[in-house]
C-alpha cells in the first residue's frame, strides 16, 4: 500500500494500519449502525408467518450479519431451510415498514465517514442487508454523499463470509484488494476480509468477543468505529 501524503497531514491521528489504505470499507450492522430493534421485529414476524414461535432478542442479535436463510436454520433448525425463500419474503415485507426508521448510527460513525472522505479516502459499505436499506439509512442521516460504493446482499451471488461483496466494492473503485481495509464486528466479516485479501479491523460493538478475532490477525481491535479517528 502507499497512501498519499495528504492523508498523513489531514488525518494524523488515524491508526497507522488504516492510514496506509486507499479505501476503507465498513460492515453496516453493529459496525456503523444498530438496527437490532427492527431486525428482531422482522425476524419474529417472519417466524410467526411460518407458524414458528418467536426467538429471543439475544438469539436474534447473535445472528445479525448472517444471510437470512442461514439465520432460519440457526433459529428454527436446519430442517426449515427449504422454506427459506418464504421466510425471506415475510422478513422483507416487514422490513419495508420498520427497518430504516429503527436504525440508529453508532457513536462516531458519521464523524469517521466525514473525516475519512474529507481526507481523500475512498469509502464503502458491504453488508448482508439489501443495498437500498443501507442507502436509505445513510441518506436519512445525510451520510450517503460520503460513501463511494454500497454493496448489499442483493448485489452478489454469495453473501459474507464469502468475499464476493468486498471484491465487488474494490472492483467498482478500480482498486486492488490489498489497498483496501475492511472494518467489521463479526467473525463473518473477518473471514470475508481474509478471503478477499484485505486487511481487517475489528470493532467490539457486536456480539463477537475480542479473542475470536485473534485467529484472523486483525490490524487493530477497537471498542467502536469512532476510535478509528479519535474525536
Amino acid at each position: 500500500m502507499g497512501r498519499p501524503d495528504a492523508h498523513a497531514q489531514r488525518v494524523g491521528s488515524l491508526h497507522p494500519e488504516i492510514a496506509d489504505a486507499r479505501a476503507v470499507f465498513f460492515d453496516f450492522d453493529f459496525t456503523l449502525a444498530d438496527s437490532a430493534t427492527g431486525v428482531v421485529v422482522c425476524m419474529n414476524h417472519a417466524l410467526s408467518c411460518l407458524g414458528l414461535p418467536p426467538a429471543s432478542e439475544d438469539a436474534i442479535r447473535r445472528t445479525i450479519g448472517l444471510d437470512l436463510i442461514t439465520v432460519l436454520g440457526v433459529l428454527a433448525g436446519e430442517e426449515w431451510k427449504p422454506r427459506g425463500r418464504e421466510f425471506l419474503r415475510h422478513f422483507t415485507n416487514k422490513a419495508d415498514e420498520v427497518m430504516v426508521a429503527s436504525t440508529v448510527f453508532l457513536p462516531g460513525a458519521g464523524r469517521v465517514l466525514r473525516t475519512l472522505h474529507g481526507a481523500g479516502y475512498r469509502l464503502g459499505v458491504v453488508s448482508t442487508k439489501y443495498r437500498r436499506r443501507v442507502e436509505e439509512a445513510l441518506e436519512r442521516d445525510e451520510l450517503l454523499g460520503f460513501v463511494d460504493v454500497v454493496v448489499g446482499s442483493d448485489d452478489v451471488p454469495r453473501p459474507k463470509p464469502a468475499p464476493d461483496g468486498l471484491l465487488r466494492a474494490a472492483g467498482a473503485l478500480g482498486l486492488a484488494t490489498g489497498d483496501c481495509v475492511f472494518v467489521g464486528d463479526s467473525e463473518v466479516d473477518a473471514k470475508a476480509a481474509r478471503d478477499a485479501g484485505m486487511g481487517f479491523v475489528a470493532v467490539l460493538t457486536g456480539t463477537t468477543a475480542a479473542e475470536t478475532f485473534a485467529g484472523y490477525a486483525p490490524r487493530a481491535v477497537f471498542a467502536g468505529v469512532g476510535e478509528i479517528v479519535p474525536g
